[in-house]
């Protein structure tokens, strides 16, 4: 059993920057495919962004491409989501979520076996 733990988020101006956490525990951590989704209020949870886990491949939505940046740290079990130039429209709650299994490619779907509480993203304009 996996347990997540996002942390990071908070409230930031309009093409301001944020770096979000997810500190993973319980688990093997570099067997784990990882994840950052999101949901903003009235909307549903969306795919954010993917990492393998080795951090060879990732997968981002073509919403926040060229502007978020995942990246995880094995040795310190824990995933991270650089966003830069943030928009008001990202203001959502951040989720981080693992999925087992040394895939290649990083999973772009919500397949996943295990999910955090979320952080709350907060974008003002």
């Amino acid at each position: 059993q996996v347990q997540l733990v996002e942390s990071g988020g908070g409230l930031v101006q309009a093409g301001g920057s944020l770096r979000v956490s997810c500190a993973a525990s319980g688990g093997t951590f570099d067997t784990y495919g990882m994840g950052w989704f999101r949901q903003a209020p009235g909307k549903e949870r969306e795919f954010v962004a993917a990492i393998s886990w080795s951090g060879g491949s990732t997968s981002y939505a073509d919403s926040v491409k060229g502007r978020f940046t995942i990246s995880r740290d094995n040795a310190q079990n824990t995933v991270y989501l650089q966003m830069n130039s943030l928009k008001p429209e990202d203001t959502a709650v951040y989720y981080c979520a693992a999925r087992w299994g040394r895939r290649s490619k990083a999973t772009p779907t919500d397949e996943y076996d295990y999910w955090g509480q979320g952080t709350q993203v907060t974008v003002s304009s």
